[in-house]
C-alpha cells in the first residue's frame, strides 16, 4: 500500500511540477514588459519630447503623462509601476513560485491586488478627472491585470500550498 501511496505522490509532483512551470515564465515574462514600459513613461515624464503617441481625440498620452493626476505623494506614477514590477520579477522566479515560505505566497498575492487596486485608481483618474487615456499607461495597466490572474488563479501552483497538500 505504501509503494501505491507513493507512486501517487510521486505522478503528482511531476505533474504540478508540468504545471507550475508555464506560471513564472508567463509571469516574468509579464514582469519585464512591465520594467520596459514602466522605465519608458519615467523617461517620458522627466523627457515630454521622447514620448511616441497620439495626442488627439480621446486617446492623449502627453495630456495623462503631464497632469497632476501622474504624480502621487511627489512621486511620478511610473516610478510605482517599476518598483511593482521589479518586485513581480523577484517573486516570480521560478525558485520563489516554489518556495514554501507562507509569507512569499502572500506577498505575492496582495501585491498584485494592490496592483490591481492602483490600476481601478489610474483609469478612473484618467476616465473621469482627464476624460483621456494612454495607450502607454493601458498597456502597463493590462499586464497588471494578466499578473493578477496568473497569481490569483495559480495560487495551487505555488511551493507553499503544495506543501499544505502533502501532509
Amino acid at each position: 500500500m505504501n509503494e501505491v501511496a507513493a507512486g501517487l505522490r510521486s505522478d503528482r509532483s511531476d505533474d504540478t511540477v508540468q504545471r507550475r512551470l508555464w506560471r513564472p515564465l508567463a509571469a516574468g515574462a509579464i514582469s519585464i514588459a512591465g520594467i520596459g514600459i514602466s522605465i519608458y513613461l519615467l523617461i517620458v515624464h522627466y523627457q515630454p519630447s521622447a514620448l511616441v503617441c497620439t495626442n488627439s481625440g480621446v486617446v492623449d498620452c502627453q495630456k495623462v503623462l503631464t497632469s497632476p493626476q501622474s504624480v502621487i505623494f511627489g512621486i511620478p506614477v511610473p516610478i510605482f509601476g517599476l518598483a511593482f514590477f521589479l518586485g513581480m520579477t523577484a517573486m516570480s522566479l521560478p525558485g520563489a513560485w516554489r518556495s514554501t515560505s507562507v509569507w512569499l505566497a502572500r506577498a505575492r498575492l496582495v501585491s498584485v491586488v494592490v496592483g490591481m487596486g492602483m490600476v481601478i485608481y489610474l483609469i478612473s483618474q484618467e476616465a473621469l478627472v482627464l476624460h483621456v487615456i494612454c495607450l502607454w499607461c493601458t498597456g502597463v495597466h493590462v499586464l497588471t491585470f494578466a499578473m493578477f490572474l496568473i497569481v490569483i488563479t495559480g495560487w495551487e501552483d505555488t511551493g507553499y500550498a503544495q506543501s499544505r497538500y502533502e501532509d
